[in-house]
């Protein structure tokens, strides 16, 4: 989860030399999926933290976001400044966009278990 990672990366930036080592953790896996992307705007230590992982990570390893956020919103929620254009850069080339509309899975599960 994004919040998550957010946290991660706050306690590491009070260690000597947490952030590039934990830039590091998450660059090295082969999926890295990030849940609840930019439910809420990053900070600017975040922002670079996300900068320098998807520079890492860009033609090397899978990126899976997980959003309710539309695609156009991203630039904004980012901050809408240059470092928000170079994160976006490094996501939207060599994408595969899967749009699952308002399908809501959490509610459809819960439905189906009730009527069970």
């Amino acid at each position: 989860r994004m919040p998550d990672l957010a946290e991660q990366v706050t306690a590491a930036a009070g260690k000597p030399g947490g952030v590039p080592k934990l830039v590091r953790k998450y660059s090295t896996y082969n999926l890295l999926a990030i849940d609840e992307w930019l439910v809420d705007k990053p900070d600017e230590p975040f922002k670079r933290f996300l900068l320098e992982l998807m520079e890492l990570r860009y033609d090397t390893a899978s990126t899976a976001f997980a959003t309710q956020l539309a695609t156009k919103e991203w630039h904004r929620q980012l901050g809408g400044d240059t470092i928000a254009d170079a994160i976006l850069d490094r996501i939207v080339h060599n994408t595969i966009w899967i749009n699952t509309g308002e399908y809501n899975m959490r509610q459809r599960h819960g439905q189906t278990m009730l009527d069970n």
